[in-house]
This record gives structure tokens, sequence and C-alpha cells, in this order.
């Protein structure tokens, strides 16, 4: 079935709908040292005393989970020594007062540092991109859509996944992947092996996040078989945590708690940002990538420090990350931030991900010089790479295949920094898991560092010059070949915790 045969609008939600709940963070007063006893009382002293600041019914939870087990989780880390920063980040949950004047509150508290009210996340898919479901019922054997994958192909075109795949470990075996967003569909046909499920936070109801989640599931480690697509990493385990219940952050810990050195958080979350006072927008205009808040960036460090490799979708707000706006600190964050987007050792240590074109004709349609930077894309140095952010085909949507049954369905028109952060994710996991039959995993630093030395080059297109970088499109074979540097990998353990 064509892309175009018998598709009617099934009316989807525009991706300014799809927005999780605003977030209240609190980040008290504290030392930058080792967790001792002293710091253990001093922190359970300040949550006892802010709690009682609260209405009826609302609770402060670590976003850290408990504080005595903090300590053997970054044992042996580059954050142990100031590992009683963590004990510091709260987020208020179960409130239905008015957040501003509870955030107010709290900061007139002499244990508060900052007291900040996150707008709600939302899905980076492109502006008005979602795609149309398909009526037509499913086939009784979906047909294999492979050909469509354009982004398995061999560089320049593609990450190069087919020769991958002929080597050991190449379909990403015994890397672990965790998605973060709002809801998948496990069930689908093509997700039936190597997927681990929901392991935290509650999955939305709402079909718009179930389908953005099936999408990136599938552009990953969607099956080896004879129907629909194949994944980038088939054999690469995906699990996810829902943001719903717990918030971000929350997820972020939740996610690097489960995973071992090597394996692969993927961030599909963007916000709205200073450009616009922090206000949601159909158009997504001045969204940026969640580490720049101090929450998210403490827990991408928290991540990234036992290890685990981070990739974040940059965000659809076409916007400059190098731009002064975003070294201005917001009067309610804590007196210790600084703007992640910039290099040096305030970075969080997250692959950052700005979405590029894929290659003209791609499904009969243009989009400007194969890995330019698409217009929504943000951009500036602190990206790190690029994936395909139109025409992606994957699971879900129904535009490609559709009917009644979500199981079966599939798009040709994934797209955003949503389609281009899964690609990177693919790649990585591809990578590592080659690596792992010879020298072992590679940690963050290293994949950051590889993906910024090879891939293949942005390009140029009107209005938006190499100088507003995306970084280039992942080459397996490149960072295989090229990545035999003398850099330190990290040894793989089943258990951190």
């Amino acid at each position: 079935m064509a892309p175009t045969d018998q598709v009617r609008s099934s009316a989807p939600s525009v991706p300014g709908s799809l927005r999780a709940p605003a977030e209240l963070i609190v980040v008290t007063h504290g030392t930058s040292a080792p967790l001792a006893p002293n710091v253990l009382r001093d922190s359970v002293a300040a949550e006892i005393r802010l709690s009682a600041l609260l209405p009826a019914g609302a609770r402060m939870t670590r976003i850290f989970g408990p504080a005595a087990r903090l300590r053997g989780r970054l044992a042996e880390t580059g954050e142990e020594p100031v590992a009683a920063e963590f004990l510091n980040y709260f987020a208020v949950r179960d409130i239905a007062a008015d957040l501003e004047e509870v955030a107010r509150r709290l900061r007139e508290d002499d244990a508060v540092d900052g007291a900040y009210i996150k707008p709600g996340a939302e899905l980076p898919i492109a502006p008005g991109s979602l795609a149309r479901r398909a009526f037509a019922e499913a086939p009784a054997v979906t047909p294999s859509f492979e050909a469509r994958q354009g982004y398995l192909d061999a560089a320049p075109h593609g990450v190069d996944a087919r020769w991958a795949w002929t080597r050991p470990g190449g379909r990403g075996a015994g890397v672990r992947v965790i998605d973060i967003e709002g809801a998948w569909r496990f069930t689908h046909e093509d997700l039936t092996g190597n997927q681990g499920g929901v392991i935290g936070g509650n999955p939305s109801t709402d079909a718009g996040w179930r389908n953005h989640g099936t999408a990136v599931a599938g552009e990953i480690s969607a099956d080896v078989n004879a129907v629909g697509i194949t994944g980038i990493a088939p054999e690469a385990t995906i699990r996810a945590v829902s943001i719903f219940g717990g918030g971000s952050a929350s997820a972020i810990r939740t996610a690097a708690d489960a995973l071992a050195p090597g394996d692969i958080i993927l961030l599909e979350l963007h916000r709205p940002g200073p450009r616009w006072n922090f206000r949601n927008r159909p158009d997504q205009s001045g969204y940026i990538a969640v580490e720049w808040w101090p929450d998210d960036l403490a827990a991408i460090r928290y991540a990234t420090a036992r290890g685990v490799v981070v990739v974040e979708a940059a965000g659809n707000g076409a916007e400059d990350l190098d731009d002064a706006i975003y070294d201005v600190r917001p009067a309610d964050f804590p007196s210790t931030w600084r703007n992640p987007f910039r290099t040096g050792e305030e970075g969080s240590g997250a692959v950052l991900v700005g979405a590029g074109a894929p290659p003209p004709g791609t499904h009969g349609r243009e989009h400007g010089p194969a890995r330019s930077r698409l217009a929504f894309s943000n951009y500036g140095s602190r990206l790190d790479s690029q994936g395909w952010g139109m025409e992606v085909t994957t699971t879900g949507y129904g535009d490609l295949q559709g009917g009644g049954d979500e199981d079966y369905w599939y798009t040709d028109q994934f797209s955003g920094t949503s389609s281009a952060s899964p690609i990177v994710v693919g790649a990585i996991a591809c990578y590592q898991g080659i690596h792992a039959q010879g020298a072992g995993v590679r940690g963050p630093a290293e994949i950051r560092a590889l993906l910024r030395a090879t891939g293949s080059p942005q390009a140029a297109a009107p209005d938006r010059p190499v100088a507003q970088r995306i970084g280039t499109q992942p080459d397996i074979r490149a960072m295989v070949r090229d990545g035999e540097v003398p850099v330190a990998t990290v040894e793989r353990t089943t258990d951190m915790a």
C-alpha cells in the first residue's frame, strides 16, 4: 500500500497538545563534598522542615532516591567527591495548590537555594508534520518496508547499519537501551523480541505519546523478520521509563540505576525555554534540550558518571544554543547553576542530537541537501551528532499501513529531533556491540568524541550554513575503523547499585 492510498484525517493531536504536567523542583543549599553521616543528617532535617511548608496532600520526594543508597550508586565514579550535591534535589508531588505560590513560599526558607517550575515537557516531533492514519485495513501479512529505511544504508546516505550487521555483535548484541518519554506499544508485531517493557513511571493513555514511543522503539530495535521494518540495532534490548508520575529527572535516575556502563539512555523530550518566557507554543519556537534545567542536568551527570551513554534530542526550537540568552540564570534557579550548553566542566556529558535532511527524493519529497540542518532544528557548538529529521520509516502512527489495530501500524513520516535521536542511539548500540567483542564498550566521553571525529559531514542549505552546527551523521563503519584510539574503556558489570 502506498503512503497516500486510502488515507483520510484521523484528527491527530498537534504536537503542542502532547504535554506532560509542569513540575515543581526544589534545590536546597548543600556542600560539594563526599557523602558523610553529618551531611545526610542535615539533608533529612531540611526535607522535614520544607515538607511542613507544603499544602495538605503534597509531598516532597528525593529525585535521586533514598539518601542512604546514593553513596553506593556513585562509588568510584567521577561524581563521588561531590556526591552530596545530589541530596539537594527534590520534586514536589501531588500538589493541587498554585505552583507559583508554593514555590514562592519555599524560596523564602533559608534552606532553599532554588525553587522553580519546569514547563511541561513535550515530544520533539517536527512542527506540523504529524502523520495521518490510513483507514484501509492492514493486509493478512504485512509486507517488508525495509527498502524504505534509507537510514540503514551505507554512508553518506545512512549510518551503514547493514555493514554493522555483518560484524560480530554488530546488531547491538548485549547492549541495553532505555527510552524516556511517555508511552509505547510493546505488543506491536515488529516489537516482539528484545523488548523489556516499561520499568518505571505511569505510561500515558494518549495515542500521540503511544505512537511516538512505538516509532522510537522501532527505529532502534524492530525485529529481524520478513515483515515491516528492521531496527538499526535489532539485538539490543530496549526498555522504557515514563515521565508521567515522577517527572523527567527522576525518570533519568531510574533508567541509570537499571543500566550498566556502556548502555544507553535516550531522552525523547524538549521544553519551551526562555526565548518566549517558557511558554508552550504550537510552533515549538524557542524549545530547547531538557538538560538546561538544573535537576535534569544533575540527573544526566549522574547517569554519565555511572558510565551510561545519554543521547538527548536537541529540540525543535530553531534556536542557536550558543546564544547568550542561555547564560542568564533565572532568579528561581539555584545559585550553583551554570549554562550546560557551554562546553567544559559544567556540561552534562550527554550526546546532543540535531535534525538533518534525508537524501533528496526520499519518499518522493525534498527537504534540502542531505545532512543539512532542517529549519526547525536547534544548533550550536554543543551539538554532537545528527540523524534524519524527516521521512523516517518505522513502527506506529499508521500512515504507511493503518487499519483498526495499532499492532500493525507503520509510518513513513516520523520526524523532528524525535526521529533523529533514535538513529544515533542505534548507531551507538551497533558500535558498542562490535567493540564489546574486543576491547570492551566505551564510556560517554569516548562515544561523544568518536561521533564528533567521524561520520558523514553536515551540508549547507540556503540560509542554513554549516556554521549552524548539528554535527555529522554517524557512520558505524568509520566509528569502528577509527575508534581504536588510545582512550580508556569502561568495565561492564551487571549491577552497579
